[in-house]
């Protein structure tokens, strides 16, 4: 008996290395031939990971990878790469990016990430829904982001910044050390809460919020579900691996269900981002004085789901909350190197401030240097440091000779536009005058892509903006930051996410103006 055991042991073992060899074999000389045989430029990927390893080893981020690709083959229009066994396209001319994002986004609609909302609901956001529903759900909440609606919200902007500048007073009094990102991470953990979920977390007092708590789960570093959710997406369906830990997920849909309800019941009507789902889902649309009941149209009639206003609520969280704690940190960390750009930031911000009677969102509109400073932040660390599509139809790419197939990955590497020295002389250096309308105009359009472009770029622009120049100009206006001892030039960033942020927090030391 424990022969023939044996026997079935040795032949498991010698089917499994037949499968390896097999995998190996068809790998390196069938699936990565595809490039080639394309007659397409290509990094020289490893089996069986294609081009990931670095990522998957933690020895660089997706951004970086990407940046490094581009500069590699920056002379090359289009350049091959491979997603574990799949091939992917990186597009790194500013001319057919364009033909991608906008000319042509009929046959480039989907971003072909993960989505799934039967295993993961909170998954079925704007930014990851494929299709049909995908332009559903964006023309439902386009209103939403109006300037009239962002007017509404400021006022909770504006609130949870003075909270912050006033947390921050005693320590800028005794010239201590402060950690900057946990801080900012607070006030925008605020922000959202409160205009997406109805909720007071007041995290900047209380660092142990539930909101804020969870918000630490929901970014801790998790670098095989960022790779294969962003570049593999499959594999999590394959699998029903949901991209969200179920506490998070049963937090966040309670939170959202609960704060419905009571308003439900008890016809509370705040003017925030929360309002306007619920008007979504009890009407379909979006209160509009300029448009009157008698005109609308059988689609304005069709409402969203709960589920789908979660998710909704959900995404705003996520995209507002980590964009815009993560670019005030950068620009701070910048602005504590370059005091002399950080001295006309304040100078603006008291004029404007002066001349308005406080904080306003007009007010805000009007501090131009403050725009290029954050900007030329977006430039040198976007909070996205890639844009993912899909194509949805076979066409041929315009100056690359290259049919490309239904279902091949593109990949825009915007880190690696942003860090192109042809495009952005001595990129490492902090110039905000690179955004003058002069230098502007200069330049290609598609070569700044900080939000990406086209009919999905992204929807909440505006605010994420608006909170990150009401952070600075707020603290700035009071406070001076510089560094504290553990200040690293050049930054060190944090591999283990998808954005461009710097490792292990950052501590500035901040004093009174």
């Amino acid at each position: 008996m424990a022969g023939f055991s044996n026997y079935f042991v040795v032949e498991f073992i010698g089917a499994v290395f037949a499968l390896i060899c097999a995998a190996y074999i068809y790998l390196k000389y069938v699936a990565y031939k595809y490039w080639s045989w394309k007659n397409i430029d290509f990094a020289k990927p490893v089996v069986p990971l294609g081009n990931l390893w670095p990522v998957v080893s933690v020895s660089t981020s997706i951004g970086e990878l990407f940046r490094d690709i581009y500069l590699e083959f920056r002379k090359s229009r289009v350049v091959g790469v491979y997603m574990f066994h799949k091939p992917a396209l990186v597009v790194n001319d500013p001319d057919v990016i364009r033909f991608i994002l906008t000319k042509q986004f009929a046959n480039f609609h989907d971003r072909g990430v993960y989505c799934n909302e039967k295993v993961d609901p909170l998954s079925g956001h704007l930014f990851s829904i494929p299709g049909a529903k995908w332009k559903f759900l964006r023309t439902k909440f386009s209103p939403t982001f109006t300037s009239s609606k962002m007017k509404q919200m400021f006022f909770t902007v504006q609130e949870c910044s003075e909270k912050m500048v006033e947390f921050v007073s005693p320590l800028a009094k005794n010239r201590e050390l402060i950690e900057v990102k946990d801080l900012v991470a607070r006030f925008s953990t605020d922000v959202i809460a409160s205009v997406a979920f109805g909720v007071q977390c007041n995290s900047i007092e209380n660092p142990n919020a539930e909101f804020r708590s969870y918000g630490r789960k929901v970014f801790r570093p998790k670098p095989w579900i960022n790779i294969v959710g962003l570049l593999a997406p499959s594999l999590l369906n394959v699998f029903s691996i949901s991209s969200v830990d179920a506490d998070v997920e049963k937090f966040f849909l309670s939170a959202f269900m609960e704060t419905v309800e009571y308003r439900t019941a008890n016809k509370v009507a705040r003017k925030d981002f929360l309002d306007l789902i619920i008007q979504l889902m009890n009407k379909g649309y979006i209160e509009n004085d300029d448009k009157k009941l008698s005109q609308l149209s059988e689609f304005d009639s069709q409402k969203i789901t709960a589920l789908e206003g979660a998710a909704q609520a959900f995404v705003f969280w996520l995209a507002g909350f980590e964009t815009s704690s993560s670019t005030v940190t950068n620009c701070l960390y910048e602005l504590a190197l370059h005091q002399d750009i950080q001295d006309k930031v304040a100078e603006e911000a008291n004029r404007v401030l002066g001349e308005s009677g406080g904080m306003s969102y007009n007010g805000v509109k009007e501090m131009r240097y403050l725009y290029k400073v954050v900007s030329e932040t977006l430039r040198k660390y976007p909070a996205v440091p890639i844009l993912n599509r899909e194509c949805t139809a076979e066409i041929d790419l315009p100056e690359t000779g290259l049919h490309v197939e239904k279902g091949t990955a593109i990949i825009v590497p915007v880190y690696g536009l942003h860090n192109d020295p042809e495009i952005y002389p001595d990129p490492e250096k902090f110039d905000p005058e690179r955004f003058t309308e002069e230098n502007i105009a200069g330049r290609h359009p598609y070569a700044y892509l900080p939000f990406g472009e086209g009919p999905r770029n992204c929807i909440g622009m505006r605010f994420g903006l608006v909170q990150t120049q009401v952070a600075l100009a707020s603290l700035l206006s009071k406070y001076r930051f510089m560094p504290g001892p553990d200040f690293k030039v050049p930054m060190v960033l944090d591999r283990g996410n998808v954005g461009v942020s710097p490792a292990g927090g950052m501590t500035l030391r901040i004093e009174l103006r």
